[in-house]
């Protein structure tokens, strides 16, 4: 059950089915990289003002679901409009910042976003945009991310399953769950 709270900002409203901390796990394949499956936490919260902001963890999970070592981490701000146009401001600790556009779908909490600017240190790895699709299924909050280079035209290269965290111990044994996860997290969406 997705509840409203009472000092959410009222654009926000069409975004609580983000809202709260999630925990799961995911597959990470890109060129020039090592497959692997990933742990993720995200943190999605709200202080009364017109945005939602955005916190993202993600580490790599040996056979049996330990963590290994950090993959990727990532913050930013989520906006809506009336139009239902969704706006997402995003840095990652590779030395990028995004930001997004997209929308939320009509009648299903579903969020379709594309990169319109890039911007990337000198110290940051070649990356030229991507494409994001987050959708709010059976009570759980799945992504796949897509992701381009100069070298690699856009594919899918991050897909998670994420459950709201109710318990600190849910997080682990959701992470050791790792046997129905797609390879590629499009499958979800179907």
């Amino acid at each position: 059950m997705i509840e409203i709270p009472s000092d959410l900002h009222p654009d926000l409203v069409p975004l609580t089915f983000l809202l709260g901390d999630w925990a799961g796990a995911g597959v990470f394949d890109f060129p020039g990289a090592e497959k692997c499956n990933f742990g993720q936490e995200v943190s999605f919260s709200h202080d009364g003002r017109d945005f939602l902001e955005y916190h993202s963890h993600t580490w790599v999970l040996d056979e049996e679901g330990n963590k290994v070592k950090p993959l990727e981490s990532e913050a930013g701000f989520w906006r809506i409009d009336k139009d239902r146009k969704v706006e997402v401001v995003m840095t990652r600790d590779d030395g990028v910042v995004d930001v997004w556009y997209g929308e939320l779908a009509d009648q299903k909490p579903q969020i379709d976003l594309a990169t319109d600017a890039v911007a990337r240190t000198a110290a940051s790895g070649p990356y030229s945009g991507g494409k994001r699709l987050y959708g709010y299924v059976k009570s759980d909050l799945m992504w796949v991310g897509e992701k381009q280079t100069p070298e690699v035209p856009l594919r899918p290269y991050m897909s998670a399953q994420l459950k709201k965290v109710v318990t600190p111990g849910e997080v682990e044994s959701w992470a050791k769950d790792l046997g129905d996860l797609p390879d590629d997290g499009i499958a979800f969406f179907k």
